[in-house]
């Protein structure tokens, strides 16, 4: 078999994990598949590392282009592949050859203002609903995305299927004490420390995590705590900045960026708390890596993220302020509910590995083929039939 996938998102944080993984796991569930990699040149080293399987094929076409409706097609062809997986929500209009697609979240309808344009919103709804149509199988990360988007159009409900996300082994690491000295002294880290991993846009509800972290420090018990932010540039956000310069806590909330995994999973093990209170994920993996390197999780009460996280972590109402404030001082003071959490934290992520993920995804695979057969069978013998009617 000859199966494609569009790795061009291979370096992004939730989909490049998402890519990353197939591409690692996919030859070793499958050996005897030939995977193709549709990737830019740049990227094609990077595709060889991850598995040497995997055959980059470089594409030049950007991502959202009108050009990949004809760049991507041409590669399929000239492949001769039978099976093409896009892992976001843009199906190339001339795709040659049966389809998967997977569509995580639906963030660009609930939140348009993340579009550029009027056009963008426009193309992204259209492009979502065509995917859903054609492709003969969608795949998604969560009961709640699978919701989402019944919500928004009308699908076979069986069609969708859904497959959770994994945890990366290499956000698990073993981190030397050494290492972790190193690391706090390196950012100067002192006392203790509270956590958030991931993009700040206005969706991941930093705002109101800054506000409740000045709640925090305002007791006596929390005048060390320091919240730390990683994953993404502020320069982008100031109103971030004057959100920290409102609630007085200039110095005590500190704008880490883009970090190398090392030094995140070094982070994840320092730190005393982890809070993410996203008023929406698709599926929110950073809550079960912190779990997993054995910190204590708060994070909401909406969208995925209670399926995600089970019982192991506190859920609050992401809107309330006071109730995020009083979750992350209950975990830093109530060592009882520490022991729980972590230990309950480590149970839950046993649940979700990126093998077992990517074996559903293969078996997705030979489902969407196997349907096809036997759409065609079915088809062969109607046209058998009709035309032994016709010939009577």
């Amino acid at each position: 078999m000859r199966i494609a996938l569009d790795v061009r998102k291979i370096n992004d944080f939730g989909i490049g994990t998402y890519i990353r993984n197939l591409i690692k796991h996919l030859p070793l569930v499958d050996p005897d598949t030939q995977y193709f990699a549709l990737c830019y040149p740049r990227d094609e080293a990077h595709v060889r590392s991850l598995h040497p399987a995997c055959t980059p094929v470089p594409v030049s076409s950007p991502n959202y282009s009108l050009t990949e409706h004809v760049a991507i097609p041409a590669a399929l062809r000239r492949l001769r592949v039978q099976l093409y997986h896009t892992p976001h929500y843009v199906l190339p209009l001339l795709t040659p050859c049966p389809s998967v697609v997977t569509v995580h979240d639906v963030i660009h309808l609930l939140f348009p203002q993340y579009l550029p344009s009027r056009f963008a919103i426009h193309y992204a709804r259209f492009m979502i609903r065509r995917a859903l149509e054609k492709a003969e199988l969608v795949l998604t990360v969560s009961d709640s995305s699978k919701r989402d988007l019944l919500t928004f159009f009308e699908i076979p409900p069986e069609k969708i299927v859904v497959i959770p996300n994994g945890i990366d082994s290499s956000v698990t690491a073993d981190v030397p004490v050494e290492e972790l000295a190193r690391v706090k002294e390196r950012f100067q880290i002192f006392g203790r420390t509270a956590l958030f991993v991931g993009n700040i846009k206005p969706h991941k509800n930093v705002e109101r995590l800054i506000a409740a972290f000045a709640k925090v420090r305002e007791h006596e018990d929390c005048k060390d705590l320091t919240l730390i932010v990683v994953g993404d540039d502020i320069s982008k956000y100031p109103s971030l900045r004057r959100t920290v310069e409102r609630h007085r806590v200039r110095g005590h909330v500190r704008f880490f960026g883009f970090v190398p995994e090392p030094t995140l999973v070094a982070l994840y093990k320092i730190a005393d708390v982890f809070v993410f209170p996203s008023l929406y994920e698709g599926f929110g993996l950073p809550p079960l890596e912190a779990m997993a390197n054995g910190t204590p999780v708060v994070t909401s009460n909406i969208s995925s993220l209670p399926e995600v996280v089970g019982e192991a972590a506190l859920t609050v109402d992401p809107y309330n302020i006071d109730k995020i404030a009083a979750a992350i001082r209950q975990i830093l003071n109530d060592h009882d509910l520490r022991s729980r959490l972590i230990t309950d934290g480590y149970e839950r992520v046993k649940q979700f590995s990126w093998q077992g993920s990517v074996n559903r995804v293969h078996h997705a695979y030979q489902r969407a083929l196997g349907a096809l057969a036997t759409a065609d069978a079915t088809a062969e013998t109607e046209q058998a039939t009709h035309a032994g009617r016709t010939d009577s």
